[in-house]
């Protein structure tokens, strides 16, 4: 399985263009996933282009929450590549340009070892993708706390990895047990990560791939 950062504040690459906002593009082998979509549509699809990645091979678009810098690219993706199966929180409405949308209120399986939390507190679901090494959750902000995230996810198994955006995360103990950890985009306390945890801690940024 392997993710490939496609939109986030900071790039490891001098090609690549950084943004407030936040996607992924996750191989999983059965699925090619785009999670979320970044602010900016022209930005994600040259970030795209510029890391080979086709959006004609994407077949799952899953958005975190409504937010713009996680919505704002969408449009442009759909304008390129309709024939996805789109998963919402169930909050998330309008959308409509896409082969099936799925809105997402209670845990739902979207393949055999990939599931949505849930809308958590009315406002984000997170991506849990089960691997031989555990399980690997992907966060768009966690504003409904990466600690409520985490507890949705673990009838999945044990929690090998967590990427994404930590917002207002301060409870560095829930970590403690997780082997890999990719703070990104929205995460206030990146370095106090990196500093508490440098055998765990993977760097993000536009360009970043992570194979597990």
């Amino acid at each position: 399985m392997r993710i490939k950062l496609v939109y986030d504040n900071t790039t490891i690459r001098e090609d690549l263009q950084s943004d407030w906002g936040f996607a992924a593009v996750v191989e999983t082998g059965s699925r090619n996933i785009l999670f979320d979509a970044g602010a900016d549509g022209d930005i994600l699809l040259s970030n795209m282009q510029k890391m080979e990645l086709d959006p004609a091979q994407i077949d799952t678009v899953f958005i975190s929450h409504h937010h713009f810098d996680h919505t704002g690219g969408l449009a442009a993706f759909l304008a390129k590549n309709n024939r996805v199966a789109l998963w919402v929180p169930e909050s998330l409405r309008g959308v409509r340009n896409a082969a099936s949308v799925n809105h997402v209120s209670e845990a739902t399986a979207i393949d055999h070892n990939i599931f949505s939390t849930g809308e958590l507190k009315g406002i984000e679901q997170a991506l849990i993708i089960q691997t031989d090494k555990g399980t690997v959750l992907l966060v768009g902000c966690s504003h409904p706390g990466l600690g409520a995230i985490m507890k949705a996810a673990e009838p999945y198994g044990d929690i090998y990895a967590v990427v994404g955006g930590y917002h207002g995360f301060r409870q560095f103990e829930l970590l403690k047990d997780v082997q890999k950890i990719s703070p990104t985009h929205c995460t206030q306390v990146i370095d106090a990560l990196r500093t508490l945890y440098p055998e765990k801690y993977i760097a993000g940024g536009v360009g970043t791939v992570i194979d597990f």
